[in-house]
């Protein structure tokens, strides 16, 4: 028999309020003003819990939309065009690349997972590390990285303009020249229009028949444990910044680590950012194999033991990871048709 609707939800927001991100002894919540997403905290903007999500509004016809998808797909802005940013955030597939880090051009590995491209306007911050504050600001990184598309501006506006057609295109976008700023504009339209509700926004929404039994005893399980104290928001995550190996020594159980996996720190410098990253969405999670920063996770299930040891300082039975992976599956779906 289904728990009444209301009073599910009541329990999820309520946990969210109460479990904080670096442990999960239950306190009062901080007023909602002080919080920052700099220490860690919770986004103010999302401190009442699970937000769903809709695709409402979302014009897959629009010009400014059709021309980014256009752009996102196109190898000429790499620099042998060999790829495209749909090579490594392929939109079929989850939005990711289901490699541990990317291959660019002439074959140089990334030093990161390719993150999902589903969702991502939902995310507070770009890139693992947050070096980027939104999807525009993101667009502009890959093109010139010498271990991604290895190119130049210059080079790429110069190709894009002798397009004819292209540059037709982009006066229907509205845009009165072809340039850096309407490429990353465009490109940044197009991911923003990616939005997948799933399963649970349904459920969240009020359709009790959304979820099955087992992925809704795993949300509660999802709460009750701690997850949800850094998987919360729009996105289930996405919205704050939290170290690797909150409860144990990650890096020096598995060998040690790379300039990679430093991550904010790279950006700030400052000594308290080393292993931090901003918590990754867990929307599509089902899809994005190998997990991680470093992609060094195939298995579903080892990512979620791995999280309940060194976040949570839990070890998890065989029937409470089961339970997580069902309710991980309900945040899935597609894109509108026609974004694909």
């Amino acid at each position: 028999m289904h728990t009444p609707h209301a009073l599910r939800c009541a329990t999820l927001l309520l946990a969210v309020g109460l479990v904080g991100c670096q442990d999960t002894t239950l306190r009062t919540p901080e007023p909602l003003a002080v919080l920052s997403t700099e220490n860690h905290s919770v986004n103010a903007d999302n401190q009442q819990g699970f937000v769903p999500i809709s695709s409402v509004g979302v014009d897959p016809d629009d010009p400014r939309i059709q021309l980014g998808k256009l752009l996102f797909h196109d190898t000429r802005l790499s620099h042998d065009r060999s790829i495209s940013c749909a090579s490594c955030h392929q939109v079929a597939r989850g939005g990711a690349d289901a490699r541990p880090v990317s291959i660019g051009v002439n074959d140089v590995r990334g030093r990161r997972n390719a993150p999902s491209v589903l969702n991502s306007v939902h995310n507070f911050r770009q890139f693992w590390d947050g070096r980027a504050s939104d999807l525009k600001a993101q667009a502009t990184g890959p093109i010139t990285n010498p271990a991604e598309m290895a190119s130049d501006w210059s080079v790429v506006i110069e190709r894009l303009q002798a397009d004819g057609a292209l540059s037709t295109r982009f006066r229907d976008a509205g845009y009165e020249a072809v340039d850096r700023d309407a490429v990353t504009d465009a490109i940044a339209a197009y991911e923003s229009a990616l939005i997948t509700p799933a399963p649970f926004d349904r459920w969240l929404l009020g359709d009790l028949d959304a979820l099955d039994g087992e992925a809704l005893r795993g949300s509660q399980r999802f709460v009750d444990l701690g997850c949800v104290s850094c998987h919360q928001g729009k996105n289930v995550g996405g919205n704050m910044f939290q170290k690797f190996g909150v409860v144990g020594d990650y890096y020096a159980d598995h060998g040690g680590g790379t300039d990679a996996d430093l991550g904010r720190f790279n950006v700030t410098q400052r000594p308290q950012d080393k292993h931090v990253f901003k918590v990754p969405s867990l929307r599509n999670v089902m899809e994005t194999a190998p997990y991680f920063h470093d992609g060094s996770v195939e298995r579903i299930e080892d990512a979620i033991r791995i999280m309940a040891r060194y976040q949570l300082g839990r070890e998890l039975d065989d029937e409470d990871v089961q339970l997580l992976k069902a309710f991980l599956g309900a945040l899935s779906a597609k894109p509108k048709a026609g974004l694909l």
